[in-house]
């Protein structure tokens, strides 16, 4: 036996625990390290919409304890999601650097099609929500090539498209003026009347834990095999059991009344589709590294255009659900369906909720924060009887404090080379 064979194989350190210059996250001190130093930087992320959630949430608890109660939450849960789903599209949008004004009008005269559809000319329901669906990814496409083939800015375009529609609107409707949804019909039962039951609501949150840790686990296998350091282990199980906990609680004290309705679930669960989707794919990574920056995406040989395509087809789309959703909600469609609000307000929930105007920075959770917060003040001051100049104001100056945050941390992480 040679020297060699007698003397024990080394272990082969992970290549990121080789160069000092990488940063690693394996114990809880180096990610609360490593969190020091991004918000140093100015990457504050969703923190202050968070910090400033708790606060509100706190202020108008003080005002009015029923502010809290399961009825309050699940009544402001109900309400928030279809503008939620129409913020989402926004949130791409923005991420590209770019804005679409017309996301209420689309909404508005996608879901006066399907009132049309449905309840003039007597189509089926799923058939007259496709239509809507198709027919916001149709408009989406349009905007794509007014911006990729013609070059028209997407202020412009949007802004017209603003105008177009609501007179598409008006032309849908014709002299009808307003058309009523039978409240019987699907649509309004599942937008208003449908709740998981308690064992579907823990069913659920068990498979969003299990589906939490399955993937950090997968994340875990998958960097070793690349001969990198693997995220703790044991952090994985504390952030699965905190997730399993305050969710877990969440679903009993939303069951106390009618628990957790069909419609946020589904945005739900669309928030976590576009997160994964723009965090774990090729297409996502390049969404951020366009808005990042267009010219140096594109000469890293990515098809820019086809991603500010897809990104256009995807908010039009996301507006046409959600305004089919409101209607449902309403059990009404009008001349003012979509044209009051709902612009500034899904444009203000993806800024609120931390998405940058500047591009390049967000995320889908940002959609579900903002809308929180919009909703949590909206609730708030209806409960105070507060007037609605009152909340419009109050709306604004969060949108304006929202903006000069990002724009402070934008100059940090400028100062401190963060980009």
């Amino acid at each position: 036996m040679t020297q060699e064979t007698q003397q024990p194989q080394q272990p082969i350190a992970a290549v990121d625990a080789a160069d000092e210059r990488l940063v690693r996250v394996v114990s809880p001190a180096d990610y609360l390290r490593q969190l020091g130093g991004r918000l140093r930087g100015g990457d504050l992320g969703m923190l202050p919409v968070i910090f400033g959630l708790i606060a509100i949430c706190a202020f108008f608890y003080s005002r009015e304890p029923t502010f809290l109660s399961s009825r309050s939450l699940v009544t402001m849960t109900l309400y928030a999601a279809p503008l939620g789903i129409i913020a989402l599209g926004i949130v791409l949008v923005l991420l590209l650097g770019e804005i679409d004004l017309s996301v209420g009008t689309v909404s508005g005269f996608t879901s006066a099609t399907t009132a049309v559809m449905f309840v003039s000319h007597g189509q089926s329901l799923a058939l007259s929500i496709l239509v809507a669906i198709a027919l916001g990814a149709a408009i989406g496409g349009g905007y794509a090539v007014l911006y990729v083939w013609i070059g028209v800015p997407s202020f412009v375009f949007t802004l017209a498209g603003l105008l177009a529609f609501e007179g598409a609107l008006y032309w849908v409707l014709g002299d009808q003026g307003t058309i009523n949804l039978p409240r019987g019909s699907g649509l309004p039962v599942f937008t208003r009347q449908k709740f998981l039951t308690d064992g579907q609501g823990y069913a659920l949150v068990a498979v969003v834990v299990l589906v939490y840790v399955g993937s950090r686990l997968w994340t875990v296998r998958q960097r070793r095999a690349a001969g990198l350091t693997p995220p703790n282990v044991l952090g994985i199980a504390i952030k699965g059991g905190a997730l399993a906990v305050g969710l877990g609680w969440l679903t009993y004290y939303l069951g106390i009344d009618r628990g957790w309705g069909y419609l946020p679930v589904l945005f739900a669960g669309l928030v976590v589709l576009m997160d994964l989707l723009l965090r774990r794919t090729r297409w996502g990574r390049y969404v951020y590294a366009v808005g990042g920056n267009e010219e140096a995406a594109r000469r890293a040989g990515i098809r820019v255009g086809l991603i500010y395509g897809s990104v256009f087809v995807l908010c039009s789309t996301f507006a046409a659900l959600g305004g089919v959703l409101v209607a449902g909600q309403l059990t009404t469609v009008s001349q003012s369906s979509g044209t009051t609000d709902t612009n500034l307000t899904a444009i203000a929930a993806a800024v609120i909720g931390g998405t940058s105007l500047f591009g390049g920075r967000g995320s889908a959770y940002s959609a579900l924060l903002g809308i929180l917060v919009l909703q949590a003040i909206r609730t708030g001051l209806n409960l105070m009887n507060v007037d609605s100049d009152v909340r419009l104001i109050v709306t604004g100056a969060v949108l304006l404090l929202a903006v000069a945050i990002d724009s402070v941390a934008r100059r940090a992480r400028s100062s401190s080379g963060r980009g």
